[in-house]
């Protein structure tokens, strides 16, 4: 682990380098429509999306690297309900090839470190919520492929690094998109418990008819901490 008490500190950083937190007591936001009746259980959406991602994991020999328990799943609420911008993105905690500090400008830079019950995350997945939840069903499955398919096969924190001029989608992020096609359809013919995915068929709206609200956890994106020069 990269030493940082041996090294002068450019300047006090506004953030800390890291965070911590128990599964417990993680933050968690919830998302309410007022009218909804109180009454009904909440949804956990962070809760699905890991046991989804988990059998996702199980099944397909592409994620086999992927250890969840070093992924940090939550979701960031949306400011408004375009269809247009951000639907999820896998935040890397490493820098290529998984190094833990980068030059630039001639200040070294660490990534912030999150750790949950002492175990470091080496990536944060964050769904853009209701925006994510209001697509249809199998392109919200192709999502989360495509961002579990963004986690480096060396799983060192790093993304998979492709051929061509954009190293995340390759030359063609058509192309990229249909290969994820070609690997969810496989993943749900004759799924034999298709209960992990079946709270994805509902679009935010249809969820409200059958919860009261949709919880998560939810915490900040990590920064770029200044280390020394």
């Amino acid at each position: 682990m990269f030493d940082t008490t041996s090294i002068p500190t450019v300047r006090r950083s506004r953030w800390p380098l890291e965070r911590r937190w128990t599964a417990a007591r993680l933050p968690v936001h919830s998302m309410v429509d007022r009218k909804v009746d109180p009454a009904l259980p909440a949804f956990d959406f962070t809760g699905a999306m890991r046991t989804l991602c988990q059998d996702i994991v199980a099944r397909c020999p592409t994620f086999a690297t992927i250890d969840l328990d070093r992924v940090l799943i939550t979701f960031t609420p949306c400011r408004n309900r375009s269809k247009f911008g951000t639907h999820a993105r896998v935040t890397p905690m490493r820098f290529q090839a998984g190094a833990q500090t980068k030059r630039r400008r001639g200040v070294l830079y660490g990534v912030q470190r999150y750790y949950v019950d002492d175990r470091e995350m080496l990536y944060l997945m964050s769904f853009s919520l209701p925006r994510f939840l209001d697509n249809p069903f199998e392109e919200k499955i192709s999502t989360v492929f495509h961002e579990l398919f963004h986690i480096s096969p060396a799983f060192d924190g790093d993304i998979r690094r492709l051929p061509g001029r954009c190293h995340a989608h390759s030359h063609s992020k058509a192309a990229y998109d249909r290969h994820m096609l070609e690997l969810v359809r496989p993943y749900l013919a004759d799924h034999p418990r298709p209960e992990v995915y079946e709270p994805f068929r509902f679009r935010t709206a249809e969820l409200f008819h059958r919860f009261s609200r949709l919880t998560g956890t939810v915490v900040p994106r990590p920064k770029l901490v200044p280390l020394a020069w």
